[in-house]
């Protein structure tokens, strides 16, 4: 199955799975495009879908009490992004979830995700795995919010996950990395001429 190959390798990477039960799996999910800007899911609506990104990038984000946006998940191409405290307790996601490029999606009903763990026992350690990572990215995000200042996030960001810093507007770096655009133009400046004068020093050396 063609269209489904790159989720075929996300959960193969994560479980052992045979080939039968396999494409029971893929059979439940099914593929959508959407446009840059879409909202999936507003906050306050139950999350019934799960969605892993085939092409594009999504974004989980809320509004805080001063009615600041701040984005807490990116999932570019081969990653899920649910509202999962919302998927899992059934209850109105305090989250949204916004498409940010223009995106190819396979998404999974959550009456079909719950059938697929009683039915196939390997989706449950798929399943793990997933909340794992997600708890494992949640605590190191919250960490660095109390460890690292605005420059450290930003080169911690750049690092780990470049593709935000490249791919997506300003707006969005800022409020991932919980900073004021403003703050993010300056940093982004520094960052920058940080980086050229290692590479003349690099250069000089050489």
């Amino acid at each position: 199955m063609e269209d489904y190959k790159e989720l075929t390798n996300y959960i193969r990477k994560n479980i052992t799975i045979d080939d039968e039960d396999l494409k029971i799996v893929l059979s439940h999910f099914k593929t959508v495009k959407k446009k840059k800007n879409q909202i999936l899911l507003p906050c306050g609506k139950n999350s019934q879908v799960s969605y892993f990104v085939k092409k594009g990038c999504l974004r989980l984000f809320y509004i805080d009490e001063e009615g600041k946006d701040i984005t807490r998940y990116i999932a570019f191409e081969n990653q899920f992004a649910t509202e999962l405290v919302s998927f899992i307790t059934n209850q109105p996601a305090q989250e949204s979830i916004q498409v940010i490029e223009n995106s190819e999606l396979l998404y999974i009903t959550h009456e079909d995700f719950r059938y697929l763990i009683k039915r196939i026992p390997s989706w449950k350690d798929f399943y793990n795995a997933y909340l794992e990572k997600a708890y494992v990215n949640n605590s190191k995000r919250l960490i660095s919010f109390t460890t690292l200042n605005a420059l450290e996030r930003y080169e911690q960001l750049f690092e780990v996950n470049p593709n935000i810093v490249k791919r997506l507007p300003n707006k969005v770096v800022a409020s991932y990395i919980n900073i004021s655009q403003e703050t993010l133009s300056r940093i982004k400046s520094k960052f920058l001429f940080q980086k050229e004068i290692n590479i003349e020093i690099k250069s000089t050396k050489s």
